[in-house]
């Protein structure tokens, strides 16, 4: 017998405080930490132990709820940009409704830092004084302005972001070989589940030596541009490789336990549509990952050649990129967006012809 907080990593300030909130009447919860802290994990181990009264992981409902899909387990996504107001209806209407099979119906929103400021006002009377039988759990990377009212009715838990040296080491744990650990967990930005398919991902050594050489390729012209964003999309299309073989795995494993179990409600839309989710975000991921490297490129420069003649366009440069990778939360054109960027951005071979600077 194990426990579902064992799959917590770095997280012991948190887990001792959720273990010590589920013997509470609270009922509103405010998991904040940054994105591959764990909260999300974090999330579905509480509800486990809110609805089954243990942390024993071994019972067929602490393995649908880790699973995500235990019936009385409801955890709501945003579709577009944000959580908006009809996302927002349909939280108050299953908090309306009474648990198939638990005590209790916890429902989980991911993503509320995201959450419009409708939606919020929407949910706020509801996650205030919800119904004696339902529990919420909001999960934000970071608390905003429009969380104000929600966060001051939650008990809030805090994560912490987890550091390079406990990623490394929770990957060889796992059988990684040491280096490939080091350049995952690197890679990661500390984002566990990140780190742990990237571990697997015999390109990305070769991704990041593209994004880190976009700088040098620039020319100035559009037509170098096209041929590097393009070269960026393959590259992206070849990340998500690793993540595709991951989940055949898991709907051999779903078809294989319906047949076997002749599981009620296999969960087989679920995990179509995690999977998609999943697939976009790792992508989206990648791409601020990658965009980064490019940043860093300029930020390098600057620092060892900080009087540069024209430091003030690279700096322009740095902050554009960082903006354009904000967006990317939003759902924006990712081929568009880089086309914009790029076309902005200065060239490292124009930079050192007018410093007489060897970039290498």
């Amino acid at each position: 017998m194990g426990s579902v907080w064992s799959q917590i990593v770095g997280q012991t300030r948190a887990v001792e405080r959720l273990q010590q909130l589920a013997t509470t009447n609270v009922q509103s919860f405010l998991f904040v930490g940054p994105e591959g802290c764990g909260k999300e994990r974090a999330s579905r181990a509480f509800a486990t132990s809110l609805i089954t009264g243990t942390d024993d992981d071994s019972s067929r409902e602490a393995n649908l709820i880790m699973r995500g899909e235990f019936a009385d387990v409801n955890e709501i996504f945003r579709v577009g940009a944000a959580v908006d107001k009809d996302e927002a209806e349909s939280v108050v209407l299953q908090s309306s409704t009474t648990p198939l099979e638990a005590k209790l119906k916890v429902i989980i929103i991911h993503e509320v830092h995201l959450m419009r400021d409708s939606a919020a006002v929407r949910l706020l009377k509801t996650i205030e004084e919800p119904a004696k039988q339902i529990v919420f759990i909001l999960l934000a990377d970071q608390l905003v302005p429009s969380l104000t009212t929600i966060h001051s009715r939650c008990v809030v838990v805090n994560f912490s972001r987890l550091v390079e040296q406990q990623v490394a080491a929770t990957l060889i744990n796992d059988g990684v070989f040491p280096q490939t650990a080091n350049a995952a967990a690197r890679a990661s930005q500390g984002n566990l589940d990140r780190a742990r398919l990237l571990a697997t991902d015999s390109h990305l050594a070769r991704r990041h030596e593209a994004f880190a050489s976009i700088a040098s390729r620039l020319d100035g012209t559009g037509s170098a541009v096209v041929k590097i964003v393009t070269e960026m999309m393959e590259q992206l299309d070849q990340a998500t490789d690793a993540l595709a073989v991951q989940h055949e795995r898991e709907l051999k494993e779903l078809e294989e336990r319906v047949a076997r179990t002749g599981e009620r409600g296999s969960g087989r839309k679920n995990t179509a549509d995690r999977h998609k989710r999943e697939l976009r975000k790792f992508r989206t991921d990648e791409l601020r990952s990658g965009l980064s490297q490019f940043a860093a490129t300029y930020t390098d420069l600057l620092r060892s050649q900080p009087e540069l003649s024209n430091g003030d366009e690279i700096i322009t440069a740095i902050h554009l990129i960082h903006k354009t990778i904000s967006t990317f939360a939003l759902n924006t054109n990712e081929t568009l967006a880089l086309h914009s960027l790029l076309l902005k951005c200065p060239s490292l071979s124009v930079v050192s012809r007018n410093t007489n600077v060897i970039v290498g």
